[in-house]
C-alpha cells in the first residue's frame, strides 16, 4: 500500500516529528498489508460491517490514540501537531475504522472540561473504548428537570461501526449541545457508504436519556475545527499517496518511446497535485498549532484547512487515476480506494463553497496568521547585541543610515564579513526582527538583491570593494542581462558572444526583458565564451559598465503602457578582464546561484503586485453582500498558505532540514495569486473598469490587471516552475534535449 517516497514530505517539521512519522510508517507497513486492506474492502462490499483492526491493541500500546491527550489522562501530552503527523502517515496507508474517529472523539472530549473528559478519555486512549463523532444534522432533545436530555432522532456516523461512545449534536430548546453517548443505548445499522475501508453507520435514538454529566461544554465551531484538523491530516496522507503513486508510474510507464513523465502534460498534472497537497499540509499543520496554543484565530486556521485538505485529496486522487490510465480504474488497483476515502472525507467536512465563504468572512473581519519562528535560547544574547548596535544608528539621517547599514553588514547579513556579518538563519531572523523594532527600513536594492550575493561569493576582492560595497549602500543601480530573443526560459541557449582579446573581451549580441536596463549604471551579463562545448559549459559571467561605448539600451513599452523592461544591444563592447566573475566558461554555476536568489525573492512578491489586503479592501468597499465570497475565500486561503509555506521554509532552515517543496510551491502560488486578485477585482468593476470615470479606484485596478500579466513569466514561467517541481521535487524525468 506504500510508495517509496512516503517519508519525503510530511506535516512533520522538527527532527522528533520526522522520527515519529518514520515510526508510524514502519508500523503501518507491518500491519496494513495489501491483504489486510482487501479483507476490509471485501467485508464492506458484501454489506457487512468490517471488524475492528486486528492490530487495535498494538495501535493503542504505541500511544497513537492519545498523542494529543494529556499524560494524566493516559496520553502522551505531545499535542495535535504530533497527532496530525501520525494521521498523515496512516492516511497514506488507508487505515480502516477506529483510528481517526477515535482520535477525533478524544480531541473533542479533551477540549470539553468536565466529568466525561476524565471518565472517558483514559478508556479511549487505551483502546478500551473506540469512539466516533457525528458531524451530521443534530438529533432532537428535550431538557429534563434533572438537567439530563431526552433524545430522539438518527444520525450518520462516519467510522462509527465499532464505537462504544459517540459524540452527538443535539438540538435543544436552548440551542445545539454536544453529548458523549454510550452506543449500547442506541440502535445501529450499517449504511451503504462510498468508503470501502471505513463504514458509515446510522445511529438511532428513541427518547434515550443522556445524563447531565455527559453533556459537553463545547460548541460546534470547536468540534468542526478539530474534525478539520484530524480528518484534514488524513486527507493530506491520501493525497500524498496519490501524488507518489502517479509520479512513480509516470517514471516507468513508456509510451511513444519515452517515460510518460517526460511529457509536460503528465509532469505538470503531477506537479499541480503536489502543489495542492503541499498547500493542504501547511494549512493542517498551522491549524493544529493554533488549536494547541488556544489561539484566538484557531477556528479561522482550521477553516482554511477544512477548505484545502479534502479538495487536495480529491483532486490528487483524480489526477492519479488519470495518470495511471485504464489500470487506475480497475477494482484491483488501490487508486479507487484512495479516491473513495478522499470524497468521503470531503463529504464529512462539508461543502467547499460554504467553507470558502466562511474563510472570506473571517478574513474580512481581520483574521490572518503568520508563522513566528521559535528561536533557541542563545538567540536572546545575540538579540541584545544587535539591538544595541542598531540603536546607535537608528537616528541617523537617510544618507548616513544607508552608508552605515551597508558598511556594517546589515543589508545582507548572511554574507561573510566585511560585506555581511556571517549570520546564520537564526541570526538573520533576529536581525530582521530588530531592524523592524528599531524602525529601520533596509534599502531597496532591486535586482541587486539577488545579483550581489553571487558576486560576493565568486567575485574578486576588487569587485567586492569597488562594486558590491557601494551597492550595499544603495549607490549603484543594477540590471540583469540574461534573457535573449531566443533564450528566455531556456537561458543556456543564449547567443551573445564574448571573444577574448588582449586585456579583456569583445561582446556582441542582444539582451531583452532587462528590467531598468535603460537606467542602470552596471549590469550582470551572461555571454558565450566557448561555442565548442555543451551549452551550459561555455558561458561566462561578467560585470559590465552600462556607460561603455557600444552598449545601447532601448526601453520597451509594455501592454500596461509602462516602461520597466528594455532591450540592450552590444556592438563590439569591450569588457576588461577585471569584469569576469569566477572562471572562464564557469558562468553557469555562478548564474544558478543568482537564479536561485531570484526565485526566492520573487516569491515574496513585488511592490506593484495586487495583494490580499488590496482584495479585502476592494470587497469591503463594494460591500460583501455583492461580491462572490466563495472566490474571495479561495484566494484568501491561497494567500494564507503562501505565508505558511514561507514560514515552514524558514523553520526548516533554522533546523537545518531539507526544504522539500515548500519554497517552490510558495513561489508558484505567489506568482498566480497576484494575477487572480487583479483579474477578479477588475472583473467585479463591470463598466467602471472600462475607464477612470466616476469610480476613482477603477484606474488602479485597470493598471493592476494589465501589469499582472507578466507575473507568471518573469523569474521563471509557470511552466518552468512546474517543471522544477516535477523534476527536482518529484523526480520525474527531464524533458529530452531538442535536436540541433
Amino acid at each position: 500500500m506504500e510508495t517509496s517516497t512516503s517519508s519525503r514530505s510530511s506535516i512533520a517539521i522538527t527532527r522528533d516529528q520526522l522520527d515519529l512519522a518514520d515510526s508510524v510508517h514502519a508500523f503501518a507497513r507491518r500491519y496494513l498489508t495489501a491483504d489486510a486492506i482487501r479483507a476490509t474492502v471485501g467485508c464492506i462490499d458484501s454489506g457487512d460491517i468490517e471488524p475492528l483492526p486486528t492490530f487495535w491493541h498494538e495501535l493503542a500500546a504505541q500511544g497513537l490514540l492519545g498523542l494529543h491527550v494529556a499524560e494524566e489522562l493516559g496520553g502522551s501530552g505531545a499535542g495535535l501537531v504530533e497527532a496530525t503527523v501520525a494521521l498523515e502517515a496512516m492516511g497514506r496507508h488507508l487505515i480502516p475504522s477506529g483510528y481517526a474517529p477515535t482520535v477525533l472523539a478524544a480531541a473533542v472530549l479533551d477540549a470539553a472540561p468536565g466529568l466525561a473528559r476524565t471518565e472517558l478519555l483514559p478508556q479511549m486512549v487505551s483502546g478500551a473504548a473506540p469512539a466516533a463523532v457525528a458531524l451530521d444534522r443534530p438529533l432532537s432533545g428535550v431538557t429534563l428537570h434533572t438537567g439530563a436530555l431526552s433524545v430522539t432522532g438518527e444520525s450518520a456516523v462516519y467510522g462509527g461501526a465499532h464505537a462504544t461512545v459517540v459524540i452527538l449534536p443535539i438540538d435543544t430548546e436552548t440551542g445545539v449541545k454536544w453529548a458523549a453517548v454510550d452506543t449500547e443505548s442506541l440502535t445501529t445499522h450499517a449504511a451503504l457508504g462510498i468508503d470501502l475501508n471505513r463504514s458509515t453507520v446510522i445511529l438511532s435514538a428513541q427518547q434515550v436519556v443522556i445524563p447531565a454529566d455527559r453533556i459537553l461544554d463545547i460548541d460546534r465551531k470547536t468540534v468542526v475545527s478539530l474534525a478539520s484538523v484530524i480528518y484534514g491530516a488524513e486527507a493530506v496522507g491520501v493525497g500524498a499517496w496519490c501524488v507518489d503513486t502517479a509520479t512513480e508510474y509516470a517514471r516507468i510507464r513508456v509510451q511513444f518511446g519515452k517515460p510518460i513523465g517526460q511529457f509536460q502534460g503528465v509532469k505538470h498534472r503531477c506537479a499541480r497535485a503536489a502543489v495542492a497537497v503541499e498547500q493542504a499540509r501547511a494549512a493542517v499543520w498551522d491549524a493544529a498549532r493554533a488549536l494547541d496554543s488556544d489561539d484566538e484565530t484557531a477556528n479561522y486556521a482550521a477553516t482554511v484547512a477544512q477548505l484545502l485538505a479534502p479538495d487536495a485529496a480529491v483532486s490528487a486522487s483524480r489526477d492519479a487515476m488519470q495518470v495511471l490510465g485504464g489500470i487506475g480504474y480497475t477494482w484491483e488497483h488501490d487508486a479507487h480506494l484512495h479516491y473513495r476515502r478522499a470524497i468521503a472525507l470531503r463529504g464529512v467536512l462539508g461543502r467547499s463553497r460554504d467553507i470558502a465563504t466562511s474563510v472570506a468572512q473571517y478574513a474580512l473581519n481581520g483574521s490572518f496568521r503568520a508563522v513566528e519562528p521559535e528561536l533557541p535560547p542563545e538567540a536572546e544574547a545575540y538579540r541584545h547585541q544587535v539591538r544595541a548596535e542598531l540603536a546607535e544608528i537608528a537616528g541617523l539621517g537617510e544618507r548616513d543610515l544607508l552608508r552605515r547599514l551597508g558598511d556594517n553588514g546589515w543589508v545582507m547579513p548572511f554574507l561573510d564579513p566585511p560585506l555581511g556579518r556571517g549570520a546564520g538563519p537564526v541570526e538573520q531572523v533576529v536581525i530582521a526582527q530588530e531592524q523592524e523594532r528599531a524602525g529601520i527600513v533596509s534599502p531597496q536594492l532591486g535586482l541587486a538583491a539577488w545579483l550581489m550575493p553571487s558576486v560576493a561569493v565568486h567575485g574578486t576582492e576588487e569587485q567586492k570593494h569597488e562594486l558590491v560595497r557601494p551597492t550595499l549602500r544603495s549607490e549603484i543601480l543594477w540590471c540583469q542581462l540574461f534573457s535573449e530573443p531566443e533564450a528566455g526560459s531556456d537561458l543556456a541557449s543564449l547567443r551573445t558572444e564574448a571573444k577574448k582579446v588582449h586585456g579583456g573581451w569583445i561582446v556582441n549580441g542582444q539582451k531583452v526583458w532587462t528590467s531598468l536596463g535603460f537606467m542602470a549604471e552596471w549590469g550582470v551579463l551572461l555571454a558565450r565564451t566557448n561555442p565548442d562545448v555543451p551549452k551550459h559549459q561555455g558561458i561566462s559571467y561578467f560585470l559590465v559598465d552600462m556607460r561603455t561605448p557600444g552598449v545601447k539600451a532601448k526601453a520597451l513599452r509594455e501592454a500596461s503602457g509602462g516602461t520597466l523592461f528594455s532591450e540592450v544591444f552590444f556592438d563590439d563592447v569591450f569588457v576588461p578582464d577585471s569584469g569576469l566573475v569566477g572562471e572562464v566558461d564557469g558562468g553557469w554555476e555562478v548564474a544558478r546561484g543568482t537564479l536561485g536568489n531570484e526565485r526566492v525573492a520573487l516569491g515574496k512578491g513585488m511592490p506593484t503586485d495586487a495583494t490580499i489586503e488590496d482584495l479585502l479592501d476592494f470587497v469591503r468597499r463594494t460591500s460583501s453582500t455583492s461580491a462572490p465570497l466563495e472566490t474571495v475565500g479561495r484566494m484568501v486561503a491561497d494567500a494564507q498558505t503562501v505565508a505558511l509555506l514561507q514560514g515552514r521554509t524558514l523553520l526548516k532552515q533554522l533546523l537545518g532540514l531539507d526544504l522539500g517543496a515548500s519554497a517552490s510551491v510558495a513561489k508558484l502560488l505567489g506568482q498566480q495569486l497576484g494575477q487572480q486578485i487583479a483579474d477578479f477585482c477588475h472583473a467585479e468593476l463591470g463598466l467602471a473598469g472600462v475607464c477612470d470615470g466616476t469610480d476613482k479606484a477603477a484606474r488602479g485596478w485597470m493598471e493592476k490587471t494589465l501589469s499582472a500579466r507578466p507575473m507568471t513569466v518573469y523569474g521563471g514561467t509557470t511552466e518552468v516552475q512546474l517543471n522544477v517541481i516535477g523534476e527536482r521535487i518529484l523526480g520525474l524525468p527531464r524533458d529530452s534535449e531538442p535536436v540541433r
